[in-house]
């Protein structure tokens, strides 16, 4: 890889934290929809591509949603103007959230986007069946040929991976010198031969062997088929860098998804290892307050303290 090309190694080691909860939105939801707070932004995402939207106002919209959420979780934009807020006070709210989690740790070019982007228009437009497909279809996770795969539940599904991928390539494209829009729709749209083709991970692609490419292509086109025109063109082009990470588009999409792919086994490697003492020493369950004493009183008579 060129000088111009080299990883951005200060930068991956700053942002999996920011990442991590960001990419906890797959696992947040509200009462309001059916979803997570992630798959129901991949759908909102494809809704404001396909009545005609630029992809670097949505990846705008939407990623600076997304840092915001990962504190917010479901108080968004909409929630906060439902609730009496004034449109100045949501945005004084949302960049709170933003500054409390990205200042210092993304690109400064990048964090002036986000701090400056609006929340996510709604459009309310009949969408291809593979949106919904996608959001339906579970994840393999980690499989490796010639052996059992690792079942973790509850499985992502691949809108909430592909979302993550394109927020994340959003939040490291300056880092790369790529644009965010690019790495943004290409990350939204790499797994689309999956709205028909069942995960069974990398052990079910070696199965598939010299079949493996024709059956991604031919299932990727019939995606692509149901897209505006302009917009499958762009796509279909953007496709074309996850080949390699030569370029600065593939080396933001092949880092931001590795990335996502390996926190999501985090995730699973740390809700395993979740413990009392640890919701109540570090999370601070029991929280200070003018009744703290009382409660910690409870639980020491109810043998429920560790």
């Amino acid at each position: 890889m060129t000088t111009a090309l080299a990883a951005p190694t200060a930068r991956y080691a700053a942002v999996p934290g920011l990442l991590r909860e960001v990419g906890d939105l797959k696992r947040v939801r509200t009462a309001d929809a059916d979803g997570s707070m992630a798959s129901r932004a991949f759908v909102r995402a494809w809704s404001a591509l396909f009545a005609g939207a630029d992809p670097a106002e949505v990846a705008g919209a939407e990623t600076a949603a997304a840092v915001a959420g990962a504190r917010l979780a479901g108080i968004d934009a909409a929630v906060l103007a439902d609730a009496g807020l004034t449109p100045e006070d949501v945005d004084t709210v949302r960049r709170r959230a933003i500054d409390e989690i990205a200042d210092g740790v993304v690109h400064p070019a990048t964090l002036a986007w986000l701090r400056a982007a609006p929340a996510p228009a709604e459009f309310a437009v009949a969408l291809p069946p593979f949106v919904g497909a996608l959001c339906r279809q579970p994840r393999a996770g980690a499989t490796a040929p010639g052996r059992a795969r690792l079942i973790a539940e509850p499985p992502e599904d691949h809108g909430e991976h592909c979302w993550a991928v394109a927020v994340y390539g959003a939040l490291l494209a300056e880092d790369h010198g790529a644009d965010r829009g690019d790495a943004f729709l290409l990350g939204l749209a790499h797994h689309l031969h999956n709205a028909a083709l069942p995960d069974a991970g990398f052990a079910g692609e070696t199965l598939l062997g010299e079949h493996l490419d024709g059956v991604v292509d031919r299932l990727t086109q019939r995606a692509l088929a149901t897209l505006p025109d302009d917009l499958a063109a762009r796509v279909r082009a953007l496709l074309a860098a996850r080949a390699d990470a030569d370029t600065p588009l593939g080396a933001t999409f092949h880092a931001a998804d590795v990335l996502d792919r390996v926190l999501q086994v985090h995730h699973h490697a740390r809700a395993a290892a979740f413990t009392v003492r640890a919701a109540l020493d570090d999370l601070e369950l029991v929280h200070a307050s003018p009744v703290q004493e009382h409660q910690n009183a409870v639980l020491a008579a109810a043998g429920l303290l560790p």
